[in-house]
């Protein structure tokens, strides 16, 4: 591949196809291109799998290393985004299965001293919430609670004591004064309405979870064209 070089136009808007042929010709400004558009989706999936900021980026870059030097094989039977994903994902599971042996061998450990009786435990739970996590889990309860003030009273009731207090179906009944199968009637429609009411409050919310654009993403960006050694793009692509 020849010495690239930066070209003075602005090419964030051409076609995949068109920035791909840029780059093995030598435009460092194409491939500068081609992560702003992809970095926040390949972020969300490197995170969706090693569950850390910090290390999703880690993934990212290595990732976008990778591709760069496996562009010249680069056929085009799938889409450059799906390609691009699948180099994330083999970066980010390896990473996983290269770890997880470990892990396991820590929880073993952990678990004898301790006495823990549990099969499996998640990362983090016996941690010290940071003020990140305690502010999400803050926000996480207001919104179950405003859900469950929301149901007719008597779905509300049976919620509360079954999965809140989690009472047992017959307890629940005697504390009401009706039958075990009203209990599991009005759990079922409480169920089903609290899933509308959050389903209504998250949906816009969801498009917005882990968001990876602006700075972060021209970080990104700009480091990986310095690992490389190309030229820093031009003309002030935008995420």
């Amino acid at each position: 591949m020849q010495t690239l070089r930066t070209k003075r136009r602005d090419v964030s808007h051409d076609p995949d196809s068109d920035l791909v042929a840029l780059v093995l010709a030598g435009d460092g400004t194409a491939f500068a291109a081609i992560m702003t558009r992809y970095n926040q989706r390949l972020f969300r999936v490197a995170r969706g799998i090693v569950r850390d900021e910090a290390e999703a980026e880690d993934v990212l870059q290595e990732a976008y290393v990778r591709a760069f030097a496996a562009l010249p094989g680069f056929r085009g039977e799938a889409g450059l985004g799906t390609w691009l994903t699948r180099i994330v994902l083999n970066e980010a599971l390896g990473r996983m299965r290269r770890r997880r042996p470990t892990e396991q061998l820590d929880v073993l450990d952990q678990d004898a001293q301790t006495g823990d009786s549990r099969v499996v435990m998640f990362p983090g739970v016996n941690s010290a919430p940071s003020p990140e996590a305690a502010a999400a889990r803050s926000e996480v309860r207001r919104l179950l609670e405003h859900a469950i003030d929301d149901l007719p009273e008597p779905f509300r009731l049976v919620f509360v004591m079954r999965d809140v207090e989690e009472m047992s179906i017959e307890e629940t009944a005697a504390n009401l004064g009706i039958r075990p199968e009203t209990v599991k009637t009005r759990l079922h429609r409480a169920r089903r309405l609290m899933r509308k009411h959050l389903d209504d409050k998250l949906s816009t919310v969801l498009r917005d979870t882990f968001p990876f654009q602006g700075a972060r993403c021209a970080r990104i960006t700009n480091a990986v064209m310095a690992r490389l050694g190309l030229a820093e793009p031009s003309g002030g692509l935008s995420a």
